[in-house]
């Protein structure tokens, strides 16, 4: 085989990439020697220090502040870097609309709107169709590119029920499937990357330790994820490694879902 796990000459656009998953899929990029582009929605700072940690960790990466709900503000975003960098290779979808990851808070279904509904649809499914719109027309160009967007474990296995968020996340693979089907013929590959609860991150923050003792202990691999264990496959699903993989989804919960 001789594709590699480099990705110098890529250029990287990674959403929702200024904290937790997205900071670490950056960084991960960037010490395989790409350009990352840290997309971001309003932490100016934390995006600056990401994109710093990406240039001593060995790659070029600059910052972008886009609201990815915006269609117009994703366009810019987009045509922005074809023109700053000349090409676009990979699209990491993983910005994330506001959620709070703790059982006790949890909204149950009696309680929920459908506005609820909506708004993590338009968090996840949104942001990506926006994003997938505005690149996919370079994508097609050079017959090649990779998009990946980070769904959740919960889909299959929903050990809380977050009704609205894994609804969302669940409708997100639907509409990943179907693009992978659809852009195949072009050499276009769409997968997705399904972590289990992910901690710490922002939005993890409180979810309290005897749920995730509970959690350990069903788990396999008897630990919880850390953001670098969702990075790695994200780079393998972007790489040449993955090269006649497309339409899949790779949990990676320690083994809580196993399909």
């Amino acid at each position: 085989m001789t594709a590699a796990l480099k990705f110098a000459g890529k250029v990287v656009l990674v959403t929702g990439a200024s904290r937790g998953i997205g900071a670490e899929i950056a960084r991960s990029f960037a010490r395989e020697g790409a350009t990352v582009v840290v997309n971001y929605l309003s932490n100016t700072e934390a995006a600056n220090a990401v994109v710093a940690q990406c240039v001593a960790a060995g790659g070029d990466a600059w910052a972008v502040q886009a609201d990815v709900g915006s269609a117009d503000a994703v366009q810019a975003l987009v045509d922005g870097i074809v023109q700053d960098a000349g090409r676009l290779d990979i699209v990491v979808n993983n910005a994330l609309r506001h959620y709070a990851f703790d059982p006790r808070t949890r909204t149950a279904f009696d309680d929920l709107s459908w506005q609820q509904y909506q708004s993590q649809f338009d968090g996840s499914v949104g942001a990506a169709f926006n994003v997938c719109r505005a690149a996919l027309p370079h994508f097609k160009q050079r017959a090649q590119g990779c998009i990946v967007n980070i769904v959740s474990n919960l889909v299959e296995h929903p050990v809380v029920p977050y009704h609205d968020y894994t609804t969302a996340k669940a409708a997100l693979v639907a509409f990943s499937r179907n693009l992978a089907a659809e852009l195949g013929p072009f050499g276009i590959r769409v997968n997705c990357v399904a972590p289990g609860l992910v901690y710490p991150t922002e939005a993890s923050g409180g979810t309290q330790e005897a749920f995730r003792e509970q959690l350990i202990a069903a788990t396999p691999l008897r630990r919880i994820a850390q953001p670098e264990d969702v990075a790695g496959p994200v780079l393998f699903l972007a790489s040449g490694w993955s090269s006649f993989m497309t339409g899949q989804v790779l949990f990676v919960d320690g083994g809580l879902v196993m399909r």
